[in-house]
C-alpha cells in the first residue's frame, strides 16, 4: 500500500473488510492477519537463512499457526490465559506467538538473555503455565518447580520440537473469539526488583500502532524487513513483525548480531527495510567513510561534496540522486537493496540521519514506549528532520507539562496505542496514567509548531548545577556517540553542596580497545 501524502490514510483499505471480517474501528491482530492472507496468500510471510533455509508464505504460516493453535486449545485453556514465548529471533517464534493468539489467549514475550531467576520470577507472577522456548531456556527456567509450568515446547529442532508436535494436528476453535480491548501481550520492562511492571496491550493498541505509524512512512506488501533486534522488544515486535505482516511483506530473521552474518542475510534476503538502533548505524556510517577515507583525500573530499550536493536536492526536492551516485558504497554494507532505515531505541547523532540520507537511503527516527506499543512519533521520509525524533503519528496527542525558558517540559501522550495498564500493578499505573487517558513518559523534551518532537533527556536523569542549570547527561553523552577513541561514556551527577542540593557533572569513559589494551 503506497503511502500519498496528501492522503495519508494507507489504512482506508480496511473498510472493504469492516462488517464481514471484523467490527469497529480496528481489527484484532488474528483478523488484520487474516485479512492479510486473504489479501497476499501467496507472499513469502517468514524466512530464515541460518542454520538452514526456512520459508513460509503467508498461507502456509497461517495453516502452522492455526494447528499450534490447535496444540494450544487441546491443554484446556482458558480465555485470557498466559502463555510466554522464549527464544532467539525466528519463524517459529513468530508462528507460536500469532498461534497464542489464534487460541484466544495472552502472549507472554520474554526476553532470551534473562537470567533464569528473573524469567522464573516473571512467568510466576504473570501465571504462566505453558512454555514455548529454545531449548538452552527450557532446560534452566523452572528447575526447582516454583513457576509450576505444565507445559513446554521447543522452538528448535529435537526434543519436544513445536513444528513436529503440530505436522498431523486438525484445527480447532479458539478457546474465546478476542476483542479489539481485550489484552493480546504483556510486555515487561522490568527484572525482579519489587513488583514486576508487566505493560498490558490490548489488540487496539498494537494494531492501532501499526497503522497510524503508517501515517508517517509507506510500507509495501513488496518489502523485506530484517529482524535483528530481539523480536520480544516492543520497538521490533511493532515496527518489524506487526508491520510487516499488516501488508503482506517478508520479514527476514538474523539470529545474531554478528557483522558477517548480518550482511549475508541482508544480501540474501534483499532486505529492503533495516531497522536498528544508534549504535549500530554509527558503526555501518564509520564504515563506509572509513572506506572512502582509504581511496585518499582527494576522493574523499570529491565523495563528501557529492554527498552535499545529493543531500541538499533530497531535501528540497525529493528527487533522491544518492542511491545510484554512491551505490557502490551502499553494496559493501549490503544495503543496495535497503529502501528505508528505521532507528529507535535511544538518541542518534544527527550527523548520521544526515549522511543515510546523503547517500541515498532514506533514513527515519523515531520515539516512544513500550508503554504506548510503541510508536508514538515517526519522521516522514518527505520531510526529514535530523535533530527531531520525529512528527506526532496520526490520532495521538502530545502535551508539554511544565516547560521550561526553552519549552522543555514533560513529554504527555495520549491516543489509541496507550496501553491499557500495568499487569496487576494499580498502584504503578496510577503513576504514569490518568483518569483522562494522557501518560506521562518520564522524558523531557518540547515540540515545534509542525509537531515535530525534540529530547533532551530523562526527567529522573536532569542534573541542576550550583548556578541552577538544568543539565541532561543524554545531550553531553550524545556528542560522543562519534568518537571513535571513546567505546563508551556515561555522564552523571554527584552532590557538590547538600545543603543547597547542587550537582557537579561527571563522566566515566571507556576508551576503545587500541586504547585499552594499550595501557
Amino acid at each position: 500500500m503506497a503511502y500519498n501524502k496528501d492522503n495519508p490514510t494507507p489504512w482506508n483499505y480496511l473498510d472493504e473488510f469492516r462488517g464481514k471480517d471484523f467490527e469497529g474501528e480496528w481489527p484484532t491482530v488474528v483478523q488484520m492477519y487474516e485479512i492479510t492472507c486473504k489479501r497476499y496468500p501467496d507472499n513469502k510471510c517468514f524466512e530464515s537463512f541460518s542454520p538452514t533455509h526456512q520459508l513460509f508464505t503467508y498461507s502456509q504460516a497461517r495453516e502452522t499457526i492455526k494447528k499450534i493453535a490447535s496444540l494450544i486449545v487441546s491443554l484446556g485453556v482458558k480465555p485470557g490465559d498466559r502463555i510466554a514465548v522464549t527464544g532467539k529471533n525466528s519463524p517459529e517464534w513468530t508462528l507460536c506467538y500469532l498461534g497464542i493468539l489464534y487460541a484466544g489467549c495472552i502472549v507472554t514475550p520474554l526476553d532470551a538473555v534473562l537470567h533464569e531467576k528473573e524469567a522464573d520470577t516473571l512467568l510466576k507472577f504473570a501465571g504462566v503455565k505453558i512454555l514455548f522456548g529454545d531449548p538452552d531456556r527450557l532446560a534452566v527456567i523452572d528447575k526447582d518447580g516454583s513457576v509450576g509450568l505444565e507445559h513446554t515446547f521447543s522452538l528448535e529442532p529435537g526434543e519436544n520440537y513445536v513444528l513436529d508436535l503440530v505436522k498431523d494436528l486438525k484445527e480447532a476453535p479458539p478457546v474465546a473469539v478476542a476483542k479489539s480491548e481485550d489484552v493480546a501481550a504483556i510486555l515487561f520492562t522490568s527484572g525482579t526488583t519489587g513488583t514486576p511492571k508487566g505493560v498490558q496491550l490490548t489488540h487496539k493498541n498494537i494494531v492501532a500502532d501499526c497503522y497510524l505509524a503508517q501515517g508517517n512512512m509507506n510500507i509495501y506488501s513488496t518489502d523485506v524487513f530484517y529482524a535483528i533486534l530481539p523480536i520480544h522488544h516492543a520497538y521490533t515486535m511493532l515496527a518489524v513483525f506487526i508491520e510487516a505482516i499488516s501488508q503482506g511483506a517478508n520479514i527476514v530473521f538474523g539470529k545474531k548480531l554478528i557483522v558477517s552474518q548480518m550482511l549475508r542475510e541482508m544480501k540474501e534476503g534483499k532486505v529492503t527495510m533495516f531497522l536498528a538502533v544508534p549504535l549500530l548505524f554509527n558503526k555501518l556510517i564509520e564504515a563506509m567513510l572509513k572506506g572512502v577515507r582509504q581511496k585518499g583525500i582527494v576522493v574523499y573530499g570529491l565523495i563528501r561534496g557529492l554527498m552535499g550536493i545529493s543531500g541538499f536536492i533530497k531535501k528540497t526536492t525529493g528527487m533522491n540522486p544518492g542511491k545510484k551516485m554512491f551505490g557502490f558504497i551502499l553494496k559493501k554494507v549490503s544495503l543496495e537493496n535497503n529502501r528505508i532505515c528505521i532507528c529507535g531505541g535511544g538518541p542518534l547523532p544527527a550527523s548520521t540521519f544526515k549522511h543515510f540520507n546523503q547517500m541515498g537511503i532514506d533514513f527515519v527516527q523515531g520515539y516512544g514506549l513500550t508503554e504506548t506499543s510503541p510508536i508514538i512519533n515517526l519522521n516522514p521520509i518527505y520531510a526529514y528532520n535530523e535533530d527531531s525524533v520525529g512528527k506526532v503519528i496520526p490520532q495521538t496527542e502530545e502535551k508539554i507539562v511544565d516547560p521550561d525558558e526553552n519549552g522543555n517540559g514533560l513529554i504527555y501522550v495520549r491516543g489509541p496505542m496507550v496501553m491499557k495498564g500495568y499487569y496487576n500493578n494499580p498502584e504503578a499505573t496510577a503513576e504514569i496514567l490518568d483518569e483522562d487517558g494522557w501518560l506521562n513518559t518520564g522524558d523531557i523534551g518540547h515540540l515545534d509548531a509542525n509537531n515535530y518532537l525534540f529530547l533532551s533527556g530523562r526527567a529522573k536523569n536532569i542534573i541542576v548545577t550550583e548556578g541552577g542549570k538544568n543539565v541532561f547527561p543524554e545531550e553531553i553523552e550524545d556528542h560522543f556517540q562519534l568518537y571513535s577513541d571513546i567505546d563508551q561514556i556515561m555522564v552523571g551527577g554527584y552532590l557538590l553542596d547538600a545543603a543547597n542540593k547542587s550537582e557537579g557533572v561527571k563522566a566515566i569513559i571507556y576508551p576503545a580497545k587500541a586504547y585499552s589494551d594499550s595501557v
